[in-house]
């Protein structure tokens, strides 16, 4: 392992580690493509985080191409991001989508990070703290994503995917900061915060008073209630020209399989080109 460290503009130095560790195993089945980590010191949280990248094929920093690129919670290698990568690799090679950079994003407090505020005991009870998402969304905002777009050939596609409490956080930020992403996949996310605070205030924060522009990819397993069922009721009462969405419900997938099982056929249809499938509203 080779340390460095690189200038991203004159405001902050980021200390990158180096991985060339296409044999490195996180799981019996799982190896970890070859990627580069980057340590990014955080004012906004008050610590490094941990980012791993994943280059396409051909991917070369000194040409002119640029890359859309997808961020993903949960992106450590001990986490999600081995078989994301994987599986990119795996539609890229066989043309089904178009090569793009994989950021995924190691977690220090997931329940903090991915959680915003809530009224609700039980909510308060899953981790020492909660509701920090705000933070967090401003370290990728105006701390990573900068660094990214300074670093690598990137153009200005971005897209952000998260699982549970991750797809929680991936629905708060469309509401949020609508403009920040381009496409947003939330797999089974945990909309039950604080009493579904999203499908409470869907119609509200809908109703005319939000204009986002960008493409929702959700689905939700079998065994996790009706709180996805109830947003996506909600956003077919209120509709939005420019928020174009599709929601899926899987009810042999349980919670703690359904991202792995559904990856592959969820990021052919955000970046294939094929059409989005419209929502089944009543």
């Amino acid at each position: 392992m080779r340390y460095f460290t690189c200038s991203m503009g004159a405001k902050s130095l980021v200390a990158v580690s180096l991985l060339l560790c296409a044999t490195c195993v996180v799981a019996a089945d799982e190896e970890v493509p070859v990627h580069l980590t980057l340590r990014i010191p955080s004012k906004l949280l008050a610590e490094t985080r941990v980012v791993n990248v994943h280059v396409p094929p051909g991917y070369d920093g000194k040409a002119e191409t640029r890359y859309p690129v997808l961020y993903m919670l949960d992106g450590g290698v001990k986490e999600d991001f081995p078989h994301l990568a994987n599986t990119l690799d795996g539609l890229m090679a066989a043309h089904t989508i178009p090569p793009m950079l994989l950021v995924g994003i190691e977690n220090t407090e997931r329940r903090r990070d991915m959680t915003g505020p809530t009224t609700v005991d039980s909510d308060r009870d899953i981790a020492p703290v909660v509701g920090g998402s705000a933070a967090f969304r401003g370290f990728i905002d105006h701390e990573l994503m900068p660094q990214i777009r300074a670093f690598y050939n990137v153009n200005d596609d971005a897209a952000i995917i998260g699982e549970s409490l991750a797809g929680l956080f991936v629905m708060e930020t469309l509401f949020i900061e609508p403009d920040l992403f381009d496409t947003y996949i939330a797999i089974d996310p945990s909309l039950w915060w604080n009493a579904e605070q999203w499908w409470r205030e869907a119609g509200t924060r809908l109703n005319g008073s939000v204009d986002i522009r960008a493409r929702l990819f959700l689905a939700s397993a079998g065994d996790s209630g009706n709180a996805n069922a109830h947003f996506a009721d909600a956003l077919c009462r209120n509709p939005l020209p420019n928020l174009h969405w599709t929601y899926t419900h899987h009810p042999r997938l349980g919670h703690a399989k359904i991202f792995r099982k559904l990856e592959k056929e969820i990021l052919t249809q955000a970046f294939s080109g094929q059409a989005m499938v419209a929502p089944q509203c009543q």
